[in-house]
């Protein structure tokens, strides 16, 4: 164990866990991709998987290493929690996509949805560039926080990996000021570390 590790109170998710989890949603999206692609008597839009960086990095590489169909990939970054431990629940795009987004189906694929305002907006701005359609996949999904309801957009699917409960995870891209992104696995930050 390292000192990063002596922060953790619990172990929420394993490494294996989440790498069995991410396995199963990337064989979803990649049946829902192939089964949109034959129901469709034209050439299906090309599917473009957003991530929002930085914390769906670890995520979003293992997620698209699974999915077996042709697929591009590009960040997006938004920021809501700054360098505390509290969303400031007033979003912003800091970073822009590069890519074109005009008719094309988008996954945006994020490592939590806890307020959902950062997801909205993210979405809203995907929308506003012309996608087609926006599935959602995110890591973990707290319902405890959510304070708004989102929709998908035209024909887009909501995937999740796991529903987490109310406590401050830290790893797998899950971080406090930018530190814990790099443990294997999901764990409880004790609450001295951010209090």
């Amino acid at each position: 164990m390292g000192a990063l590790d002596d922060d953790i109170e619990s172990v929420l998710y394993s490494s294996e866990e989440i790498s069995r989890r991410v396995s199963e949603l990337a064989a979803q999206i990649t049946a829902d991709l192939d089964n949109n692609k034959s129901n469709n008597t034209e050439s299906s839009p090309p599917v473009v998987v957003v991530g929002v960086a930085t914390g769906a990095f670890l995520f979003l590489a293992d997620l698209v290493r699974n999915v077996k169909l042709p697929i591009t990939v590009d960040f997006i970054r938004a920021e809501s929690y700054g360098s505390g431990t509290v969303s400031s629940g007033d979003p912003r795009i800091l970073s822009d996509l590069k890519m074109d987004i005009l008719g094309k189906h988008v996954i945006l694929s994020g490592n939590i949805i806890c307020t959902l305002k950062k997801l909205l907006c993210n979405s809203a701005h995907l929308s506003h560039s012309g996608a087609s359609s926006i599935s959602v996949c995110t890591f973990l999904d707290k319902p405890a926080r959510r304070k708004v309801n989102f929709e998908l957009v035209g024909e887009g699917k909501y995937y999740c990996g796991f529903e987490c409960p109310d406590y401050f995870v830290v790893g797998y891209g899950l971080d406090l000021a930018e530190l814990y992104r790099n443990l294997p696995y999901v764990g409880v930050l004790k609450p001295e570390m951010y209090k």
